[in-house]
């Protein structure tokens, strides 16, 4: 099921922009157990190449697709080696993000305009790239990572805080527009630490697990459209919450 729509005999195609051996990963390993065969989206292919042959060891299948995805032709190549490949887009999760950890007398333009790239604008190219799969077929599902910063900015960090502060809004507008016409689009805030892979923090009740966070992702595909999601706020269990 994609979006509240029933899924037919064909594979489920999933893209993942924003690849890296923490979240996105684990997003990418809990969609293909489900049999979604998954294209990866990153700048670094050689962990891309890695993470595709473990996929293919699954029920689904996986797809390494160098991409920028803050180029227009770059993203738009990537989606049409996805459908050459796997079919029609029926799934998008936007997890890239950047941006210098400076405050506003430390950082430069050419830093903020980075970040507001690979956010902001990456995923509206993605989203773009991926929406006329997903009107013209059974519907779909776009989820945006978000973090603690798109709901109150952090000092020091004003290029990533503005950036998803953008892509929250995004979400929402296209939640608003597209609901109506089939596709979930809905925006996770992670608020707070994710435990980093492979390597040990001091209180792992601190963090949270990516791979848990990525069962709440696929909950939001299945979802059925009658009690979609539009922000979903996880965060790790402390005594202060």
């Amino acid at each position: 099921m994609v979006g509240g729509v029933e899924a037919t005999d064909m594979s489920t195609t999933a893209v993942i922009a924003g690849v890296g051996p923490g979240l996105g990963a684990s997003v990418a390993r809990k969609f293909a157990r489900e049999g979604c065969d998954v294209a990866l989206l990153a700048r670094t292919e050689s962990h891309l190449q890695d993470l595709a042959r473990d996929l293919d060891e699954t029920e689904g299948a996986g797809l390494a697709v160098p991409t920028d995805v803050t180029d227009r032709e770059e993203v738009a190549d990537a989606f049409d080696r996805i459908r050459d490949a796997f079919g029609p887009v029926d799934a998008l999760v936007v997890n890239a993000s950047g941006g210098a950890w400076k405050g506003l007398r430390e950082i430069d333009v050419d830093e903020f305009d980075r970040a507001m790239a690979v956010g902001p604008r990456g995923g509206l190219l993605c989203s773009q790239a991926a929406v006329d799969d997903m009107l013209d077929g059974d519907g779909g599902t776009i989820i945006f990572t978000g973090a603690t910063s798109a709901v109150r900015g952090r000092e020091g960090a004003v290029g990533f805080s503005a950036a998803k502060f953008a892509v929250r809004g995004l979400a929402e507008s296209m939640a608003r527009e597209l609901g109506p016409q089939g596709i979930h689009v809905a925006h996770v805030v992670i608020d707070g630490g994710i435990e980093p892979p492979e390597s040990e923090v001091d209180d792992p009740e601190q963090y949270l697990d990516p791979d848990a966070i990525a069962e709440s992702y696929w909950h939001l595909v299945e979802q059925d459209r009658s009690a979609w999601t539009l922000e979903l706020d996880l965060r790790p269990h402390v005594e202060e919450f």
